[in-house]
């Protein structure tokens, strides 16, 4: 299986995406005062939110978005997230797009827009400090769902993770073959967001599994290796 072509819009190589128009897909949570939601369903809710994005009629075909997403998957994919709560939240509502909820996390995920074209709703929006905690330790990782493992050698946000755990979720979902993407679809996209241990984290760079090197433009260096994509049906 080959899961990182030479022109992927994950590797950190210079590639005839850079030369494309750039486009970056824009993702909000919602953190309220008082009441953040729980780190790991964030994440989980921010790679949701990307599927339901790229598998919205929408984005497909002549949607209204579907020019948008061709023309940011043409280019390196890129992804921020941002933070709002109280009326900058009802604000980020009001504009086009889709809000996925989890157990405690709300995430809005929007066309994609020129990177120096964003909303002014959105563009006033703060993107670091977006530091978010688990209340509890995540439950142990159902192997029989799709798990986004995360590398335990990098520390990330939770800004930055979310948008990598929708990177890898992404590279799934361009690796399954359509029936299984109806049925991920139709089942609501299960997935987990986990920390590999370092003994896990070596099998599956080795695995063939999608894997998501970051571009280094933010926080990490590039070339890093983030996430693995670990779908039971590229096993």
């Amino acid at each position: 299986m080959t899961t990182e072509p030479t022109d992927s819009p994950f590797r950190s190589e210079p590639s005839a995406r850079d030369t494309a128009p750039q486009f970056v897909l824009p993702l909000v949570v919602r953190i309220e005062k008082g009441a953040p939601p729980a780190r790991t369903d964030a994440l989980e809710t921010a790679a949701r939110a990307v599927l339901v994005m790229l598998s919205d009629e929408r984005s497909l075909g002549d949607g209204e978005w579907a020019q948008a997403v061709r023309d940011w998957q043409d280019a390196r994919i890129r992804k921020v997230v941002r933070r709002a709560r109280g009326a900058e939240w009802r604000r980020a509502e009001a504009l086009p797009g889709i809000t996925v909820t989890g157990k405690s996390a709300e995430v809005r995920v929007f066309p994609p827009v020129p990177l120096d074209g964003w909303p002014k709703e959105l563009a006033r929006l703060q993107v670091s400090g977006t530091d978010l905690d688990d209340p509890e330790p995540p439950v142990e990782a159902d192997a029989s769902a799709p798990v986004l493992w995360l590398n335990p050698e990098i520390e990330m946000s939770a800004g930055k993770a979310m948008a990598q755990a929708g990177h890898g979720a992404q590279l799934a979902w361009w690796e399954l073959p359509d029936e299984e993407r109806a049925a991920w679809r139709d089942a609501g996209f299960p997935l987990a967001v986990r920390i590999a241990d370092p003994t896990r984290w070596g099998r599956l760079t080795t695995s063939g599994l999608p894997l998501v090197r970051d571009a280094g433009y933010t926080e990490i260096p590039a070339g890093s290796c983030t996430v693995v994509a670990d779908h039971p049906a590229l096993r």
